[in-house]
């Protein structure tokens, strides 16, 4: 059953979205994978698509123009009762504007930023859309983890921004990690990942999807034009591998526990 209840506390992500140069081509991949079902929305929210998982909405995919020149990728949104506050916190501390706090009707506000390590965040405030109707059940977001090749400065950013506070999973070289926390439970994964992220490859919020199955999703991902990435193997909260999609976009897949300390 989903563990977080909408509308989400402040500073927990809430939603996901896909920013794809072919969303006929991601309809069809996520559909296939998931099962997820694809809504238009209005003509003024830009062709803005949400995808569904028995009828609940799990996140959304927005078609990129063609002159944008980034790579397909997958966003996270952390929720904000005060986007404004919420924006000038993160200026405050070392953050640049991509998009600033705007109205989306009814539904909410966003805004868009890079974080010290040049990582990609979104902010939402909730109107009706309170962010994901489904949660830490097959096809849908089970994880939100933030790879960082700064992270002495970007997991006290989001600590200050967000209201967190940090649970050390670990500290050696080998291996750093800690949780970030809201009212006592974990809510995302910080990573240092300077050691291992490949050349070219920038800080990053990654996504785990939950799969009852990861063995047989990963053949699903072949089968839909996808790649594999990190193959399957079991981890102490699940068995996770990491893939890309049939545009080249990256997540995980988990099956098992949520990741959470």
């Amino acid at each position: 059953m989903p563990t977080r209840s909408t509308p989400f506390a402040a500073g927990t992500p809430c939603w996901v979205d896909l920013f794809t140069s072919d969303i006929a081509k991601s309809r069809e991949f996520y559909g296939g994978l998931f099962g997820w079902t694809a809504i238009a929305g209005p003509d003024e929210f830009g062709g803005y698509t949400n995808f569904y998982s028995d009828g609940h909405q799990v996140a959304g995919v927005m078609q990129a123009t063609p002159d944008v020149g980034m790579p397909d990728v997958w966003s996270t949104y952390m929720s904000s009762d005060d986007i404004d506050a919420s924006v000038t916190v993160a200026e405050k501390n070392g953050a640049s504007v991509m998009s600033p706090a705007m109205q989306v009707g009814d539904l909410g506000s966003m805004a868009i930023l890079t974080d010290p390590a040049n990582g990609v965040f979104g902010i939402w405030q909730p109107g009706l859309h309170t962010g994901f109707g489904k949660y830490n059940e097959p096809g849908s977001v089970i994880w939100n983890e933030y790879l960082s090749r700064h992270f002495a400065a970007t997991t006290p950013f989001y600590a200050t921004v967000f209201g967190w506070d940090v649970d050390v999973m670990s500290d050696t070289d080998d291996f750093r990690y800690s949780n970030g926390q809201v009212d006592g439970s974990s809510v995302a994964g910080m990573m240092d990942a300077a050691g291992f992220l490949p050349d070219g490859v920038p800080s990053h919020w990654g996504i785990y999807f939950c799969v009852a199955d990861t063995d047989e999703s990963v053949a699903k991902v072949l089968e839909l034009g996808g790649s594999v990435i990190l193959p399957a193997a079991d981890t102490p909260f699940g068995r996770i591998a990491q893939v890309a999609d049939s545009t080249g976009a990256p997540f995980r897949l988990m099956s098992g526990p949520p990741a959470q300390a």
